[in-house]
C-alpha cells in the first residue's frame, strides 16, 4: 500500500478512541454530551439572513484570501481588541476554520533543515492534535512540552534543551488553553517572545477561546509584540468564529502576521486552499462586526464557571478555569474514571491521556478527564451533578 512513512505511525486519534472505548458498554441514563467542544449556545439570528440576501455569491469562485469586506471586518476586530492596527490586504488572510491554518502554517513558513538538522516545532502536551500532525507533514520534529499544574497548566518552552530549541523553527501555543482553561499573561508572553528572538523561530498563537472568559480580556501574542517592538512576521495568530460565536459549522476563522510571513502562507493557498464560500464570508464580516452576540453567549458561560465551581470546588485538586469551556478534572485513571460515568450515569467525558502523548514514560493527561460545558445550562448542570456524585463522593 503506498503510504507516506511518516505517517505510518499516527497514534489513534481522540474520537475513535472514545468510541472504542465507551460504545461496548451500556449507558447508565439518558446521555449528556460534555465530550467534543462543540458550542451550542445560540448564534446571531440574523446569520441565515446574511446568507439568504447575498446567496448570489454561490455561483461564483470565492476570493482565495476571503472578500474585502471580511477581511476588513477582521482587521478591524483586531484593533478594537488588541489596539493593533493591521493592514487588511497584506496582513490578514480568512481561513475555511483555523485548523487548516495551524496545518498549512508550518508547511508555508518553517524551513526543511535548521543549522544542518531535522528541524523541530515545539507544541503544548496535551495538545491539539493538528500541531503534531502538522509538524510531521513539514519533515519536523513534533517535540511536546509538558502543560502540567507544575507550569500553570502552560508549557515551559524554557526548559526545552539547548540543542532542541537551536533548531527549532517554531513552536505552537494555545491561550487560553484546551483543556485547562490557562491563560497566558503579559510577561509569559514577553518572555516566550524573547525566546523565539535568541533561538529565532515562530511563534504560532492559536488564540480559539480568546473571548470567552471570567472578567477579564486575556492579553493576545500580537498585541503583546506591539508593545516590544518585535517584528510582527514572527508572530502568527489564529483566531475563529466557532468559539466566539458559537458557529463551528460556519467554518470562518482567519490568520493574520506581517506581510513576508503572510505572503508564503497566501501563494500556498494559492495552491492548497478551499476558500469560503462568498455568502458566508458575508456573514462571517458581519459576525465580526457585532459584539452583543459575543457578550451574552461570554455571560452564560461565566454561569456555568460559577456552578462548576459551587459543585467542584471542595474536591481536591480542581482548579477553577481562567477562560475556555473545559474542565480539567484530576481522576485516578482517566479510561476508568469515563467508562465508570458512562455505565453508571450516561455522561460521556473524555480521558485526558487522549489529547496528550507520552514523554519519558508518563502521559500529563493520564489523570484527568476533559469536560466540556457547552450544553445548555439545565443539562450542563445535571452533568456536572452526575459528575460529582459518580466519581468524587463525599
Amino acid at each position: 500500500m503506498l503510504y507516506p512513512e511518516r505517517f505510518s505511525n499516527l497514534p489513534a486519534h481522540a474520537w475513535p478512541r472514545l468510541r472504542a472505548l465507551l460504545d461496548v458498554h451500556e449507558g447508565g441514563g439518558p446521555l449528556i454530551q460534555m465530550t467534543i467542544g462543540e458550542p451550542k449556545h445560540a448564534f446571531p439570528a440574523w446569520v441565515t439572513d446574511v446568507i439568504s440576501k447575498n446567496a448570489a455569491g454561490f455561483n461564483s469562485y470565492p476570493p482565495n484570501d476571503g472578500s474585502p469586506e471580511l477581511k476588513s471586518a477582521i482587521a478591524g476586530w483586531i484593533k478594537r481588541r488588541y489596539g493593533v492596527e493591521m493592514s487588511a490586504e497584506t496582513e490578514v488572510m480568512a481561513l475555511n476554520g483555523t485548523r487548516e491554518g495551524l496545518y498549512n502554517a508550518v508547511i508555508a513558513v518553517c524551513p526543511e533543515t535548521k543549522k544542518g538538522e531535522k528541524p523541530a516545532i515545539l507544541m503544548p502536551n496535551p495538545f491539539y492534535q493538528v500541531y503534531m500532525i502538522a509538524a510531521i507533514s513539514g519533515a519536523s520534529e513534533p517535540v511536546m512540552v509538558n502543560a502540567t499544574s507544575d507550569t500553570g497548566h502552560l508549557p515551559d518552552f524554557h526548559g526545552v534543551s539547548e540543542d532542541v530549541l537551536r533548531r527549532t523553527t517554531a513552536a505552537y501555543i494555545c491561550s487560553p488553553a484546551n483543556p485547562q482553561g490557562a491563560v497566558a499573561d503579559r510577561a509569559y508572553w514577553t518572555a516566550l517572545i524573547n525566546l523565539a528572538e535568541r533561538y529565532d523561530f515562530k511563534i504560532f498563537a492559536d488564540e480559539c477561546y480568546s473571548e470567552i472568559y471570567r472578567e477579564t480580556p486575556p492579553v493576545g501574542a500580537m498585541q503583546v509584540a506591539e508593545e516590544l517592538g518585535t517584528d510582527r512576521n514572527r508572530i502568527v495568530i489564529f483566531h475563529s468564529l466557532s468559539k466566539r460565536s458559537n458557529l463551528p459549522g460556519l467554518r470562518s476563522g482567519f490568520v493574520a502576521s506581517g506581510a513576508e510571513t503572510m505572503r508564503k502562507i497566501k501563494e500556498l493557498r494559492n495552491y492548497a486552499g478551499a476558500p469560503l464560500p462568498l455568502p458566508l464570508q458575508q456573514a462571517a464580516a458581519a459576525v465580526w462586526d457585532d459584539e452583543a452576540h459575543v457578550e451574552d453567549s461570554r455571560a452564560l458561560y461565566q454561569e456555568k464557571f460559577d456552578i462548576a465551581d459551587r459543585i467542584f470546588g471542595n474536591i481536591p485538586g480542581y482548579v477553577s478555569p481562567e477562560a475556555g469551556f473545559f474542565l480539567w478534572l484530576p481522576v485516578e485513571n482517566d479510561e476508568e474514571a469515563a467508562v465508570k460515568l458512562w455505565r453508571e450515569t450516561g455522561v460521556k467525558v473524555l480521558p485526558g491521556g487522549y489529547l496528550a502523548q507520552d514523554t519519558n514514560g508518563t502521559n500529563p493527561g493520564n489523570k484527568y478527564i476533559r469536560v466540556a460545558l457547552v450544553a445548555p445550562k439545565d443539562e450542563t448542570t445535571r452533568g456536572l451533578e452526575l459528575i460529582r456524585d459518580c466519581l468524587y463522593p463525599t
